[in-house]
């Protein structure tokens, strides 16, 4: 199955990032597919990018809102958020493991040989707070003088941003580098500290500081594809404690919020206690392994 999550990746990536003549036109993709929401963190302004950010989008419509309600709009697109529900309804934060080009990059860091080292505990409610204050309270609240809020969370700290548009932008069009200062100087700082991080230890933006990971996450006691525990076979041998890239441990905590279900704990189970099921069936389970 490990072989299969790499194809999935790999096809994601290209179907999210799909226009490949941004060398020629040196801009961002505006075509039909952009109403498209991506499922992981996948940014707007990337010129390869052929959908949305979800993060994004849902900043825009928050920024919005006071502008939209003062001119009489009683209305407002929720296109984002019930697309957002509904991936996380179905398969929460298996997006993370298996579709996210960000979480790609970071396994793809990982497998550099280097030192390996854990990830405080603690620091996993950080995404949660990224969520509730730069994603949500900051564009709703922090408004300018026409009532318009701002992305936070895009302008001021994501580092897939930075990496999937602000660096090759600034290749192409080398016009805006006059336009560079301390806010993109900020960006560059936290793009390279979780590249570096990302080297010796495993996936740690997913882990501390991913928003979208943070709302998916809320949907693991509920969605329909989970990782599913057999306690009458699990002789809780902790072999799928190290191998887990998200530091969970699977046989004391099989709804951890941070399973991004990405298999290997079941691969690493010699009693098949670990299975892969939709809506209560099992469709990938490991057999039990010899002795």
């Amino acid at each position: 199955m490990d072989f299969i999550r790499k194809w999935v990746q790999a096809l994601f990536f290209l179907l999210t990032n799909g226009y490949w003549n941004f060398p020629v036109t040196r801009g961002i993709y505006q075509g039909p597919l952009k109403v498209i929401c991506s499922p992981g963190l996948n940014c707007y302004s990337c010129p390869a990018a052929t959908t949305f950010c979800p993060l994004g989008a849902l900043q825009q419509l928050l920024g919005g809102i006071r502008l939209a309600l003062g001119n009489g709009q009683m209305y407002m697109g929720l296109y984002v958020v019930s697309v957002m529900g509904i991936i996380g309804s179905f398969v929460g934060r298996m997006v993370c493991g298996w579709a996210c080009p960000f979480g790609l990059f970071q396994e793809l860091l990982h497998k550099i040989p280097s030192p390996k080292f854990g990830i405080w505990p603690f620091l996993r409610y950080l995404k949660y707070v990224l969520l509730l204050f730069m994603v949500i309270l900051l564009p709703l609240f922090a408004i300018d003088a026409f009532s318009m809020g701002e992305p936070w969370f895009c302008k001021y700290f994501c580092p897939a941003g930075t990496l999937e548009a602000g660096l090759p932008l600034l290749i192409m069009q080398p016009g805006l580098r006059a336009n560079l200062g301390v806010l993109f100087l900020n960006k560059v700082f936290w793009l390279l500290l979780f590249t570096g991080w990302a080297v010796i230890a495993s996936r740690p933006f997913c882990r501390t500081a991913c928003p979208l990971g943070a709302f998916y996450a809320l949907f693991s006691k509920i969605k329909l594809v989970k990782l599913r525990l057999d306690s009458d076979r699990c002789t809780n041998c902790e072999a799928c404690h190290p191998v887990c890239p998200m530091g969970v441990r699977f046989n004391e905590s099989p709804d951890d919020m941070e399973c991004i279900s990405c298999l290997a704990c079941s691969k690493a189970c010699n009693v098949g206690a670990i299975s892969l099921e939709v809506g209560g069936v099992s469709i990938a389970k490991q057999p039990v392994k010899a002795r």
